[in-house]
């Protein structure tokens, strides 16, 4: 079984060493596990490319390095997935890094699943570097849901770190809507979520340390220069199935539907939404949304 990591990293040669050496770690306690990462350098002007070709040079693991001048992490990660030569993949951003056991723990739930046929991912939980859970547990282990049931249904919070399945992945991308750089990765789960399903561990296979200028902790910026991914997502959100959606999820939605129809002057929002239950509740709050992200808007200028 191979294992390919992918990661997009921009002026962050400074967080690269544990990244590199817990797959070191992980490649020598998991022999028998196939390793590739690949590095694609978003244009940095710190000194990515000498720290990533003296781990090249040391040739304890296969790496390849890849370069492109600055189009954004969703971009990236695209190009990523398309040299991968993995039977899985796994996005791992370059101020994360993996726990000791983390491919043994893979491996351990792929030959729990057995069948990988329309599992498009395993989801494993994520740890901050003091030990915590971010986010909830799954009700149980191994079992089937989807990414869109789990955090609108089932209650489940927080970021999680997905294992996917490499033959399935690779026919998806994320879709960036006018020369944006920045799309939510829950737009390309909804759309996989539609076809295949996932399969959730209680299991922590990824440490996330957070920077101040990183995507997440910048999500008003990102609001705001990605509105147009965003209107997207929250428009496909009602091509799921909402059965089960609780009401302040539902509310959530529509809220922030409406906050990015105004924000791309969308010209027709009530009539792009599925369902007539939707186009109702849109045509309902439309005009308060409005309102609301009117103020909004003048608050920030």
């Amino acid at each position: 079984m191979k294992i390919s990591v992918l990661t997009a990293t921009y002026n962050r040669a400074n967080l690269l060493d544990k990244l590199y050496a817990s797959l070191l770690i992980n490649s020598n306690n998991c022999p028998d596990v196939q390793l590739e990462w690949l590095v694609m350098d978003d244009g940095s002007t710190d000194n990515t490319k000498r720290i990533m070709e003296e781990y090249c040079k040391e040739r304890l693991i296969d790496i390849k390095y890849f370069y492109q001048e600055n189009q954004g992490k969703m971009t990236a990660i695209n190009n990523l997935v398309k040299v991968a030569t993995g039977d899985l993949i796994v996005e791992c951003d370059s101020d994360d890094y993996f726990t000791r056991d983390a491919f043994r723990v893979v491996v351990q739930a792929l030959q729990a699943c057995k069948d990988m046929g329309e599992t498009y991912a395993l989801v494993f939980l994520k740890y901050t570097k003091d030990g915590q859970n971010m986010g909830n547990n799954f009700i149980e282990d191994d079992y089937p849901s989807t990414m869109f049931d789990l955090y609108f249904k089932n209650g489940i919070t927080g970021e999680k770190a997905l294992v996917y399945n490499a033959s399935i992945r690779k026919q998806f991308e994320y879709k960036l809507e006018h020369n944006e750089k920045f799309v939510t990765e829950a737009r390309l789960h909804h759309e996989m979520d539609l076809q295949y399903q996932v399969r959730c561990f209680n299991r922590p296979i990824m440490i996330c340390e957070y920077q101040k200028e990183g995507y997440t902790q910048n999500i008003n910026k990102l609001f705001s220069e990605s509105p147009f991914g965003y209107y997207s997502y929250f428009k496909e959100i009602f091509n799921q199935d909402m059965r089960g959606v609780t009401f302040k999820k539902r509310l959530y939605a529509y809220k922030h539907y409406i906050l990015f129809s105004v924000l791309t002057k969308e010209k027709h929002p009530i009539k792009n939404v599925n369902g007539l239950f939707n186009k109702i509740m849109v045509a309902i709050l439309f005009v308060p949304g409005k309102i609301a992200t009117k103020i909004r808007i003048k608050k920030h200028d």
